[in-house]
Order: structure tokens, then sequence, then C-alpha cells
């Protein structure tokens, strides 16, 4: 075994003694008659310890650059003709043999081997595949004027502070992704290059550097040069697309969202606007922004497979984010008011805060969809003791009306609607406020009204031509099932109504006060039954709603058909 140990051991030292793989720097120096300066540069460059190779591309210079750079040490590859500051660039890169490349310009008057270090050691360091510079200096007219505007229009997520800083390094295999422009786009276009293509680059401060000014006739070039480098690399990865095209798909979507929002806004908070109004204007603009937050999202992905290696996120968000803000509000207001939902006897009551929307989910009332409360509680008015004033929001809750009568703690008292300028106020006989322990100024929203009710018996009168009705039923919560029914007098129907028959109980039907027979659900049917009163026949007709009530008819009877009053 202990050959065993010594293998171990020696696997052991081998790991720790393990040194990273070395890695070769070359920097390449584009030089047009820059005899004055490039030999310092050159100079500088050398002395740096990182650096294996230096060479200087003679990019068609008039003067003795060539000689300057050669007596200085650098190898010295030339142009017979200058073909621009990124022909020579790439043919510095595809003839240095490195895994890093640093590119620096011949101008720098005041080029220190700590600034050369700085640009390269986060690579060596692995800290970025790419590095450019920023420092302080006296021009920088076409970064300001023209590069920094169309980047931040086109690629919003650069935010470089001198994205045509001229000096920057890079790995080698990165290079091998980048576009090289022939002439000065060419720094623009290995910065919108890299961060597209997902490549990692760093700004890193080399402090201050002193560059021959360029006179006026230069910068004009340079800046054609910069924007339709930008404009190219725009139209490639489909960011005009996304600024025109997507803008404005953006744009719309925004419009419905807020349409949407707005629409629901008035159903909720605005009582003086028509349901009508609210429902229409979410409807269209839920429409409206569907149809384009589609549109958004094609083509988006259309800019996606145009850069499917892309680095879109940061752009995305920017270029997307008043559509992502409209979107997480809507959001938030939907779960507000799916906070405030709630399902009981067939009904989906949404109440977050002024107003209630209802939507019955069963066939059993006319109205499917409204509007309700919250109400006022407050006191009854004078020489009312017997009178409880209540809004049509909330007889409609209670499935009740105007003159029916309503029992609570075995007392009775008549319905009465509000008056005009009290919309939803709830006017109770003090009796009735102790009887629910309610005070004045509570606020009841629609969905506890049948819970405050509950229990109560309530008589709701019918009037049909020479004929008239009370139903009697008693205001429930718990669920069951609700049967839908038709009574016919004569061949005349006098009403259509519903409510829950619990099973096995018989129901009694009387006519001015007197039993005819009853009603019985048995086995969950219940069969249609004739009865005779008089000369008059009476026919009831049932079905099966498969949906759960408010109303619980009453043993007692559950309907008396008047043949000597109307009401």
């Amino acid at each position: 075994m202990s050959w065993l140990f010594v293998i171990l051991a020696f696997l052991l030292a081998s790991v720790k003694t393990s040194k990273p793989k070395y890695q070769k720097v070359s920097v390449i120096i584009p030089a047009f008659n820059e005899e004055n300066t490039v030999a310092k540069v050159v100079e500088v460059i050398k002395n740096v310890s990182c650096v294996d190779e230096v060479i200087v591309v003679n990019d068609g210079s008039t003067d003795n650059t060539a000689e300057e750079a050669k007596n200085a040490g650098a190898t010295v590859i030339t142009h017979e003709v200058n073909k621009g500051k990124g022909e020579a660039l790439y043919t510095g890169y595809k003839n240095a043999e490195c895994d890093i490349i640093a590119f620096i310009d011949a101008d720098i008057h005041n080029l220190t081997s700590k600034k050369v270090e700085a640009m390269i050691k986060p690579i060596l360091l692995g800290k970025a595949e790419i590095t450019k510079t920023k420092f302080a200096r006296e021009s920088g007219r076409v970064t300001e004027l023209t590069a920094k505007p169309l980047l931040n229009f086109f690629f919003p997520e650069i935010s470089f502070e001198q994205p045509l800083s001229g000096q920057f390094a890079a790995r080698k295999d990165v290079l091998k992704k980048i576009n090289f422009e022939k002439d000065y786009g060419v720094d623009v276009g290995i910065v919108i290059d890299a961060d597209v293509l997902g490549i990692s680059i760093m700004e890193v401060d080399i402090g201050a550097i002193e560059h021959d000014m360029s006179p006026l006739e230069d910068l004009h070039l340079m800046a054609n040069e910069v924007v339709r480098t930008i404009m190219n690399r725009a139209n490639k990865y489909g960011r005009v697309t996304m600024i025109d095209d997507i803008g404005y798909y953006i744009r719309m979507s925004i419009v419905g969202l807020s349409l949407v929002m707005l629409g629901l806004f008035t159903i909720f908070f605005v009582k003086f606007i028509p349901l009508a109004v609210g429902v229409i204007a979410t409807v269209v603009g839920l429409i409206i922004a569907v149809y384009y937050i589609i549109k958004v999202i094609v083509q988006s992905i259309i800019m996606y497979r145009k850069t499917p290696r892309g680095n879109l996120i940061k752009s995305f968000v920017k270029i997307h984010f008043p559509l992502i803000i409209s979107l997480l509000i809507l959001i938030l207001m939907i779960s507000t008011f799916l906070g405030a939902a709630s399902f009981q006897n067939g009904v989906i009551s949404i109440e977050p805060n002024s107003r209630n929307l209802i939507i019955f989910t069963d066939n059993s009332s006319d109205d499917t969809i409204s509007v309700r409360g919250p109400y006022t509680v407050d006191t009854a008015i004078e020489n009312e003791s017997n009178v409880i004033r209540m809004p049509a929001d909330a007889m409609m809750t209670l499935g009740i009306k105007v003159n029916d009568t309503i029992v609570v703690n075995g007392e009775s008292y008549l319905i009465n609607s509000t008056r005009d300028f009290e919309r939803d106020i709830l006017r109770l006989p003090i009796e009735v406020k102790n009887h629910f322990d309610v005070d004045d100024g509570l606020i009841i929203q629609n969905s506890r009204l049948i819970g405050i009710f509950e229990g109560s018996a309530v008589y709701h009168n019918i009037a049909s031509g020479n004929v008239s009705a009370i139903e009697k039923y008693i205001i429930s919560s718990s669920k069951g099932g609700s049967w839908g029914y038709e009574i016919i007098v004569d061949n005349s129907t006098i009403t259509s109504s519903y409510g829950i028959f619990l099973e096995n109980q018989s129901y009694s039907v009387v006519c001015d006060g007197t039993y005819v027979g009853s009603i019985t659900l048995n086995n969950t049917t219940i069969e249609n039954q004739n009865f005779t009163y008089g000369n008059h026949l009476i026919q009831f007709r049932f079905n099966n709603l498969n949906s759960s009530s408010i109303k619980q008819f009453d043993t007692d009877y559950f309907v008396n058909i008047n043949f000597n009053e109307i009401y």
C-alpha cells in the first residue's frame, strides 16, 4: 500500500506546484506619420514586463515613422498606402503571435508602463475578455456629440464614459468574433460587437492622456465613420427595428394597458360614469394591449435570432421599461381586485374599496354583472321606525324590492328605497341596528350584507294583472341547490323566480290564505305540479339551475297566491 501513498503525494505535489499557463501578450501600434512620438511609445511598452511583442503597423506614412519604430525595437509592418486605423489594427492582429493583444495609439506623449499594465492585467487575471480605457483629455467632441447620443438611442445598455477611447486590449480568440471596421469606426464597432455578442468588456481608468489635437477636418471624417459604424451595427443587430417598429408597438401596448386601467378604475371608483362605459374601455384596451404585446414579442424574438448569443437584456429592459411598468401597475391593480374577491351563493363579489363588482355565475338573476356598494349605516328617518330604507344595489343583493317586508328579530319592517341624494345610505331603525350590532357610520361591503341579514324572513310581493302573490324565503348564506320555478295561473305566467328547496321537505302553496297543496324535493327532483283553486288552474314548472342562492324557501309556505287583492 505504500506505493499508493507515494502516488497520491506525487499527484498532490504536482497540483500544488502547477502554474497557470503562460499567456503571451502583443501590443499593436497603428501609426500614420507619427515620427515624433512612436519611438517613445515603443520604448515604454517594451519596458512592460508582461509584454512579449511590439508591432508597429506603418499605415502608409510619408515621414520616418517606420525607421523610428525599428530603431526603438519594434517589429514594423508597412502598408504602402494609408488604409485607415481599422485596417492597421487588423493587420497587426493577424500577424501577432500571442494570446492577448493590446492596441495603443502612437501619438500618446505621456504613456507609462503603469497605464499599459492597467489595460492588460484584467485579461491576464481572467476578469474580462476585453478591456477599454477611459482617461482625462482635452478633446472628445466626436464622443460627446456623436457616439454617445447614438449609442444611447440604439444600444442603451452601453454606458461607457469613453466608448471611443482608442486604447484597448482583448483575447485573440475573442477578436475572431469581431468585425474590424477599416477606419475610425473600429473602436465603437468592437465595443458594440462585444456587447451584443455577450463578450465581457471592462472599462479601465488609466489617468490623464496627452494626445495630438486632431484638426477639424479629421474630426469631421471621424464623426462620419463613427456614425456609419453605429448605424450599420444598429441595422445588423435589429436595433433599428427595436426603436422603430418595437417602439411603436410598445407605445400602442401602453395605450391599451392604460385603457384597461382606466376602465377598471371607472368601474370601481367613478360612480357617475355608467358601468357599460368602464366595461367597454376595459375590453377595447385589453384587445389593443394583447394585439400589440404579441407584436412586441414577435419582433423581440426576431431580434434575438439575429444575435443568438446576444446580450440584449439591458437593452430590452431600457427600451421596454415603460411597457414593463404599465404591466406591473395593471398586475398590481388586478391582484388587488382579486384579493378583494369572494364567491358566495353563485355570486362573485369584487370589493376593493368604494365600488363592488358583482358577477352572477348562474342564470337565476336578471343581472349578470353590476357594481354595488359599499353602504353606510345611518339612523332611520323620523316617523319611520318600521321602515328600512335600502339602496337599490342592496335590494338586488338580497333579492328584495320596494314594498317587500322583512322580518328581523320577530318584527316586520317595510322596505323602501333611499332618497335620491343618499344613494349608498342604509337607514336602519334602532332596534334593527341593535339586533345586527351595527352603528351609524359603519361601512358595509356588499358581500357582508347577506351575512348581516342572514336568518331574516322576506315577504316578496309579486303582481301580474288581476293576480298577485307573496313569495316567502329566508336569507341564507348556506350553499344548496337552487331551483327555478314558474307559476302559471289560468294559462298566464304570473312570475318566474328561483330559490333553494331542501331535500325531503314539503313547501306549502297557499291561495288567499288557504292551503291548496305542497311541493316536495325528492331525490334531488321536483315534479311539476298542478293545483286547482275555485275556478283557477295553478301550474308550477320547475327546472334545476345547478347553482346556489341566498333565498331558502320557508316550509310554512313558500308562495301565497292572492286573487282578492293586488299588491
